[in-house]
C-alpha cells in the first residue's frame, strides 16, 4: 500500500494521493464457505421522504443513498480518508484543491461520469429553488460564494467549484480547511446525473427513471413497504461487491423491527429497544452488535445568564454529574461516559482528557462544593435553576438522574421541565433557557465537526460562551486539521465548561450470525457491498 505523501515546500503543504489499494471491499476469510443466495434484507426506521439527496436530511433516507451513491473520497475503517471517484488530488494552501476522478468511472446506466456533474450538483445543491434541507453544507465547508448564491445574490455560475476538464475538478474556499476530505465524504456531496433530473424532473428517483452511480441500483419501490437495490454492473469496484441483492424494509417501530428479526425476516436491525436490551444481551449475546458512534450527549449552560457566568458555577455542576451511573445503569447499552466534547477517535485523533476523568466521583464532588462555595452558593444560598429538555423517555430518565445527583452532592435544585422537540430548540436558539439538553452527532468524521460549534458567533453555538484565545485555536485548527491545536482548544473548553458532556454514543444493533463482513462506520453507516454471506 503506497501512503500519503507530504512535501513541505516554503511552508507551503502538497498532499498527492494515488494508487493506493482498496481497504473497504467486503474481505472474506480464506475458507469462508458463501451461501449460494447472496441477499441481505436490512430494516429502515420509516419511508424515505426522498432518494434525492438535495431533498432529504436524515439517516432514514443517508441510508439507502449510502448504497445507491459514491462521492469522491470516503473514510475508512481507521478513520482515515480513502479515494472513491476521485483517485488523486492536491492542494497548495488547503484553499484551493484540485481533484482527479478515476478513469472509467460510469453511472448505472453506463454513460461516463466526468468533473461537470459534481459542478451540476453543488450548483443545485445551493441553488434557492432546490431548497434543500443541506444547502448550507457548501457554505459550512467554506466554497467561495455559497451563501451568495444560496441566498440569491449570485448566480450558481459564480461557486467556487469548476470542471478543468472532464476529470478534473477545483475547488476553492474562501478560509484554509484542514479537513475538507472528511466534510467531502458526507453523502449530500455525491454526484447527481444532470441527463436524468432534467428529462424526468422530481420522477427521476423512481424505478426505471433511477440513475445512481454506487454498488448498487433501485430496481424496486413499495411505498412504505420496501426499497430493493440489485447490484450495479458499472460501479467502478463491482469485482469487489458480493452481495447481489439488498432489501429496506420499512419498519417504523423498534420492537416490530426486533420481532421482524427473530422470525427470520431481518438480517440486521437499526436499533435494539431499551427495554429489550438485557435479556438480548444475555440470551442471544452473539448477535448483539455495539459499535461506537461520532456523537457526544451533553447539557449547555446559558454562558451569559447569571450565575452561568461565573465559571466556577459551570465547573462545579460539571464535575458533580456522576457519568458512570448515567452510561452503565441508566441506559446501559454500551454508552460512555464522556469529559469533553469530543469523542475518543474522532477524526481518528485521540485527544487527552482532563486530569478529574480519573479521579474518583467523591474527589470529584468534594472539589465541586469548594468551587461553588466560592462562587457564593450553600445551604444558606442554594442554587435553582430550570433544567430543560424535550419530551421522551430517556432524555426524562437522564434528566431526573442528574438533578438527584446535583441535589444530592452540592444541594442544587434543578426544576425539570419537558417541551415539545420544535419548541425546546426555538427557545434554544433565542436563548430562553438556563440549562437544556443538547446532543451533536457529527456531518462528517472530524474534531473539527465539534469544535468548531463553540467559536464566538457561530450559530451552532447556543451556549453563548466566548472566549478569544479558543477562537484564535480553532481557526488555527481548522486551517491546518493540527492535532495540538484541537487539543489546546479542547483543553481550554472543557477547563472553562460551558457545557457538561455526559456519554459518547453508540450503535446498537441485532445481527445474524451469518452475516459477514459487517461493520457500522463512526457515522452509523452500514456499507452492504462490504457483506456476505456465509453459508447457514
Amino acid at each position: 500500500m503506497k501512503k500519503k505523501k507530504f512535501k513541505i515546500l516554503s511552508f507551503v503543504i502538497i498532499v498527492i494521493v494515488a494508487n493506493i489499494s482498496l481497504s473497504y471491499a467486503a474481505v472474506i476469510p480464506e475458507g469462508t464457505k458463501l451461501a449460494v443466495k447472496q441477499e441481505i434484507v436490512r430494516n429502515n426506521l420509516s419511508e424515505p421522504a426522498s432518494l434525492d439527496t438535495h431533498k432529504v436530511s436524515s439517516n432514514v433516507e443517508f441510508d439507502i443513498i449510502h448504497d445507491f451513491f459514491d462521492g469522491l473520497v470516503y473514510t475508512d475503517r481507521q478513520g482515515n480518508i480513502e479515494p472513491r471517484l476521485a483517485e488523486s488530488w492536491e492542494t497548495v494552501d488547503n484553499k484551493t484543491w484540485v481533484f482527479h476522478l478515476r478513469k472509467g468511472i460510469k453511472w448505472s446506466d453506463g454513460t461516463p461520469i466526468t468533473a461537470y456533474d459534481f459542478v451540476f450538483s453543488w450548483r443545485r445543491l445551493v441553488d434557492p429553488d432546490t431548497i434543500a434541507p443541506y444547502g448550507s453544507y457548501l457554505e459550512n465547508i467554506g466554497i467561495i460564494n455559497a451563501n451568495a448564491v444560496l441566498t440569491g445574490k449570485k448566480k450558481g455560475e459564480e461557486l467556487g467549484v469548476k470542471a478543468l476538464d472532464d476529470m478534473t475538478l477545483e475547488i476553492r474556499l474562501d478560509k484554509p480547511m484542514g479537513d475538507l476530505l472528511q466534510a467531502l465524504a458526507h453523502p449530500v456531496m455525491v454526484p447527481l446525473n444532470e441527463k436524468v433530473i432534467n428529462k424526468y424532473g422530481d420522477k427521476w428517483t423512481r424505478p426505471g427513471n433511477f440513475v445512481g452511480n454506487g454498488p448498487f441500483k433501485l430496481s424496486e419501490w413499495m411505498v412504505n413497504e420496501k426499497l430493493v437495490g440489485v447490484r450495479n454492473p458499472h460501479y467502478w469496484d463491482d469485482k469487489n461487491t458480493v452481495i447481489d441483492k439488498v432489501s429496506y424494509l420499512v419498519i417504523g417501530s423498534e420492537k416490530a423491527a426486533l420481532g421482524r428479526y427473530l422470525a427470520g425476516e431481518v438480517d440486521f436491525t437499526n436499533t435494539i429497544p431499551l427495554e429489550s436490551f438485557e435479556s438480548l444481551k444475555e440470551t442471544m449475546g452473539d448477535q448483539v452488535h455495539i459499535s461506537p458512534q461520532t456523537g457526544v450527549y451533553f447539557y449547555e449552560l446559558n454562558n451569559k445568564k447569571t450565575p452561568f457566568d461565573n465559571i466556577k458555577v459551570r465547573q462545579a455542576l460539571n464535575l458533580a454529574v456522576d457519568r458512570d451511573v448515567i452510561a452503565y445503569k441508566v441506559l446501559r447499552q454500551g454508552q460512555k461516559p464522556a469529559y469533553t466534547i469530543v469523542p475518543p477517535n474522532a477524526g481518528g485523533f485521540e485527544f487527552t482528557g482532563p486530569d478529574y476523568a480519573s479521579w474518583t466521583q467523591e474527589q470529584r464532588i468534594k472539589k465541586a462544593k469548594e468551587l461553588l462555595n466560592e462562587a457564593g452558593f450553600n445551604k444558606n444560598n442554594p442554587l435553582k435553576f430550570n433544567l430543560l429538555y424535550n419530551t421522551h423517555e430517556s432524555h426524562k430518565k437522564i434528566a431526573i438522574a442528574v438533578s438527584s445527583m446535583w441535589k444530592k452532592s452540592l444541594g442544587v435544585e434543578a426544576v425539570l421541565q419537558n417541551q415539545e422537540w420544535k419548541v425546546m430548540l426555538d427557545n434554544m436558539h433565542q436563548g430562553k433557557f438556563e440549562v437544556i439538553r443538547r446532543a451533536w452527532i457529527a456531518d462528517y468524521n472530524s474534531p473539527m465537526n465539534f469544535l468548531n460549534m463553540f467559536m464566538s458567533g457561530q450559530v451552532k453555538n447556543t451556549s453563548l460562551y466566548e472566549n478569544g484565545e479558543y477562537d484564535v485555536l480553532i481557526k488555527k485548527a481548522s486551517e491546518t486539521n493540527d492535532k495540538s491545536y484541537q487539543q489546546k482548544g479542547l483543553d481550554l473548553i472543557t477547563k472553562d465548561s460551558p457545557v457538561i458532556p455526559v456519554y459518547y454514543y453508540v450503535s446498537a444493533k441485532m445481527v445474524k450470525p451469518y452475516v459477514g463482513g459487517f461493520y457500522v462506520n463512526p457515522l452509523g453507516y452500514v456499507s452492504t457491498k462490504d457483506l456476505y454471506v456465509i453459508e447457514h
